[in-house]
């Protein structure tokens, strides 16, 4: 990072019955980014800032209180602006204000983010018609007939159309946060994020907003949930129909025959996504060869892990881990972001 290079404001809205996870976990996101400049040392890239309605103090539907910075009346320099989500914002006079400020500072920002129900004040802008977007999947339908020009995707995590951000209820402002930054400063520096944090690092916008772990869970008989919990736990493990029929106390072909009813597909596709998905994991946070990975997800040899996770993710195993794992080369990551803070600092220069 350039020395003298100002950090990047982050503004998050916040207004009376907001969601306080939606606004507290993009900002803990952001704050916890630190870049190492091989010169400067650590530096900190990002400021938040909450910028309120007006100066009084709002209140979350948890009851949890804010003071806000800033006020949507000062003149602020905003890099990225964030909408959380909140049933407050579902309140005509307060969605006509959100969606005001976004008018008339949206020429100024560079890129705009709306977490969960954060989309009903960014959509009612317009600015948003003839885009994708997504938001929680218990609102999905009803954003989609309220703003009818949207292209509503209610099963992804988040979704980047142009310079608009849009994400899923909750925790997903998190996963888009992290994918902030890494578009920003690399993903050696999201990763760190990730960890500070103890989330998983990368959910990808196109995953599902329901996780195959808590799919099983959610949709798990009694003699399904320990089952699945012993599965999540141990992918290494033998997973053939015949051993999970034991395992559920059912005849190969009830259990087969049950799994399907619950669960959309057949145990060999779950089994399958479960082992790829943790593998993509240990290749992010861990040094294990790809050899080591593949076994100790289930694999029973390197070239069918290879096979099986580039039909899946359109990318091979080590491509995988060059892009999302914590062994990035530094220094392609210092130029990496050391570019974007100049490109940054030239717009702002103008």
């Amino acid at each position: 990072m350039v020395g003298s290079m100002a950090p990047l404001r982050i503004g998050l809205l916040g207004y009376d019955h907001i969601n306080a996870v939606d606004l507290v976990g993009p900002a803990e996101a952001f704050s916890s980014a630190i870049y190492q400049n091989s010169k400067d040392g650590l530096q900190r890239p990002y400021q938040v800032t909450v910028i309120g309605l007006t100066k009084r103090s709002f209140v979350a539907e948890s009851g949890i209180i804010f003071q806000p910075a800033a006020t949507v009346d000062d003149s602020l320099e905003i890099d990225t602006l964030v909408i959380p989500g909140g049933c407050g914002l579902r309140d005509p006079a307060t969605n006509r204000k959100i969606a005001a400020c976004i008018l008339e500072n949206a020429p100024q920002i560079r890129r705009i983010a709306s977490v969960c129900t954060g989309l009903y004040g960014l959509a009612a802008t317009g600015l948003l018609d003839g885009r994708r977007v997504t938001t929680h999947w218990r609102f999905a339908h009803d954003a989609a007939q309220r703003f009818s020009r949207l292209r509503v995707e209610p099963d992804a995590l988040f979704i980047k159309d142009g310079r608009y951000y849009t994400s899923a209820g909750v925790t997903a402002g998190i996963d888009l946060a992290l994918s902030l930054i890494e578009e920003d400063f690399g993903s050696k520096v999201a990763l760190a994020v990730a960890r500070e944090m103890v989330v998983y690092l990368k959910r990808s916008g196109g995953q599902q907003q329901y996780s195959e772990p808590l799919q099983f869970q959610t949709n798990s008989s009694d003699r399904f949930a320990e089952l699945g919990h012993w599965m999540i736990n141990h992918p290494n493990e033998e997973m053939s129909i015949d051993s999970l029929a034991r395992r559920a106390a059912l005849s190969p072909r009830q259990f087969f025959r049950r799994f399907k009813e619950h669960f959309g597909s057949s145990p060999a596709t779950f089994v399958e996504t479960l082992r790829l998905n943790e593998a993509r994991r240990r290749l992010s946070a861990g040094a294990l060869s790809i050899e080591s990975v593949a076994e100790s997800v289930g694999f029973k040899g390197a070239d069918s892990f290879r096979r099986a996770f580039e039909r899946r993710f359109r990318v091979t195993p080590s491509n995988y881990r060059r892009t999302f794992g914590l062994r990035s080369t530094p220094a392609a990551n210092d130029r990496s972001a050391r570019n974007n803070f100049r490109a940054k600092k030239g717009r702002r220069s103008r």
